[in-house]
């Protein structure tokens, strides 16, 4: 038998839980998605991501899509470590004007450890998160990307996350920004973009992929609309989602148990002094 008393505690404990779910359910959290097209000359794009995220968001949790200016369409390693530069910047920015949590919503990631650690906040990076997901979905990945010159890219990104020996292999369609984007509103280019994803697909599969992965957000959001969409038993991942959840797990478990990220290694906390210096000179 209870102690007495013991049933009352037991019922006050369970009305806190559930009043901390409930206050879980109304508070209203705000995610800076930071993407890596142009505010206003891709703003179409921007608009469509928007009503993606707000469409899947969790009660309480609000994505608020950023675009890059200038935005990431020189398709080299410099330009790369320039978006990291003003990705950064903008992570430290939108910590300090309260949001709850970043998401690099660019596959690539770049600036993503350098921004865990200078935030307390979580930050969740779309090609990792979509990596991670891939491996609980199947036991043999395949990546397509949009541009033949990420292969390397990506090479070096599932190697640097430990994943190499789940990737089968890395290909690429040979589509421009301008196709992609009349493929959200045209059907027949809409056909000819999957036509040409599917043909990089099947060589994968053949290889032994099971999980798919567009190595972008303009086509994971482009394939979104099919769901699921499977290649020959192979399924093709929607990443936008992934990430968009994993992010507010993130916040769920920084609510649950005070964690965000380990500071042991490559995401030590850098100092106020080295994120000052940072924010005080332009890159």
């Amino acid at each position: 038998m209870r102690a007495p008393g013991a049933y009352a505690r037991l019922t006050a404990a369970r009305a806190r839980v559930a009043g901390q779910r409930r206050d879980v359910m109304t508070e209203n959290l705000k995610l800076w998605y930071q993407s890596f097209v142009h505010p206003v000359e891709q703003a179409a794009y921007i608009d469509r991501l928007q009503t993606k995220l707000d469409a899947v968001a969790a009660p309480g949790h609000t994505f608020e899509v950023k675009g890059l200016d200038p935005p990431d369409h020189l398709f080299h390693p410099l330009t790369e470590f320039r978006c990291a530069a003003q990705t950064i910047r903008n992570a430290l920015e939108a910590e300090r004007a309260g949001y709850d949590a970043v998401v690099i919503g660019h596959f690539q990631e770049p600036g993503l450890l350098e921004c865990r650690g200078a935030l307390d906040i979580p930050v969740i990076g779309l090609g990792e998160a979509s990596l991670l997901a891939a491996c609980s979905m199947g036991r043999r990945i395949g990546l397509v990307t949009i541009d033949p010159i990420f292969i390397d890219w990506h090479a070096q990104q599932v190697k640097a996350h430990g994943l190499d020996q789940r990737v089968v292999g890395i290909r690429a369609i040979q589509t421009d920004l301008p196709a992609f984007m009349r493929a959200f509103t045209d059907e027949a280019s809409y056909a000819e973009v999957r036509a040409g994803f599917v043909e990089q697909v099947r060589p994968l599969v053949a290889a032994g992929a099971e999980i798919i992965i567009p190595a972008g957000g303009l086509p994971m959001l482009l394939f979104a609309r099919e769901c699921p969409f499977i290649i020959d038993d192979a399924l093709v991942l929607n990443g936008i989602v992934v990430v968009a959840k994993a992010a507010e797990m993130a916040l769920s478990l920084r609510r649950l148990t005070g964690a965000v990220v380990s500071r042991r290694g490559p995401y030590a906390k850098a100092s106020p002094a080295c994120i000052a210096e940072y924010l005080g000179t332009r890159w």
